[in-house]
C-alpha cells in the first residue's frame, strides 16, 4: 500500500518548486540602456528570478530523491510480483526521470542565463550595448515538467507500491526427489 503521508509530502515539493519556478517567470531580469558622459551601459533590475529558479530546482530534486528513496530506485530490494502494475511501474519509472532531467535543466538553464548580465560599456559613437536577458518561457518550459514530473513520479509510486505487495509465486521445478533413508 502506498504511504499516504509521502504522496503528501511529494506533492507539496512539487507544488512549491511549480509555484517558484512560476515566479521566476514573472521575475525575470529586464534592461534598459542608461547612458553618462561618454558612454552607454546595461543597467538590469531585479535578479530574485535566479534564486527562485535555484529554489524549485531544489524543491523538485528533494522530491525526486523522496519517491527514489521509497521505492529504493527500483533496482534494489526484491522483485516485483508480475503483471500490469509492474509494466505500469517500469515505463513510468523511465518518464519520471526523463521529465525529471527536462524540468531540472530548464530550471538550471534558466537561472544561469538570468544570472548573467553584460558588464562591458559602449562608446557613445559606437551602437549601443546589447542588454541580453533570458528568453521568455524558460522558466514556464520548467515549470511545465515539474508538473509533469509530479504527476508521473506520484503514479509511479503508486504502481510501485502495488506490484510491491504481491506475492512472487514459486515455480514446480519439476522431479522432486524423495527423503534419503
Amino acid at each position: 500500500m502506498a504511504s499516504t503521508l509521502l504522496l503528501v509530502v511529494v506533492f507539496v515539493f512539487d507544488l512549491v518548486a511549480f509555484a517558484l519556478a512560476v515566479a521566476a517567470e514573472q521575475r525575470r531580469a529586464s534592461a534598459r540602456i542608461a547612458q553618462d558622459a561618454n558612454s552607454r551601459y546595461c543597467v538590469y533590475e531585479s535578479d530574485i528570478a535566479t534564486g527562485m529558479g535555484v529554489g524549485a530546482l531544489l524543491f523538485l530534486l528533494v522530491s525526486q530523491i523522496l519517491v527514489m528513496l521509497a521505492t529504493r530506485c527500483m533496482c534494489c530490494g526484491r522483485a516485483l510480483s508480475p503483471g500490469r502494475s509492474r509494466a505500469l511501474a517500469v515505463f513510468l519509472f523511465i518518464t519520471c526521470w526523463v521529465t525529471f532531467i527536462i524540468a531540472e535543466a530548464c530550471l538550471l538553464a534558466g537561472s544561469v542565463r538570468n544570472a548573467y548580465h553584460t558588464k562591458y560599456r559602449a562608446v557613445l559613437s559606437a551602437n549601443p550595448p546589447s542588454c541580453e536577458t533570458l528568453r521568455k518561457g524558460v522558466f514556464g518550459a520548467g515549470a511545465a515538467f515539474v508538473v509533469f514530473t509530479g504527476i508521473v513520479s506520484e503514479l509511479y509510486y503508486v504502481f510501485y507500491s502495488k506490484s510491491d505487495e504481491g506475492v512472487i509465486p514459486t515455480r514446480d521445478t519439476g522431479i522432486r526427489m524423495g527423503a534419503f533413508n
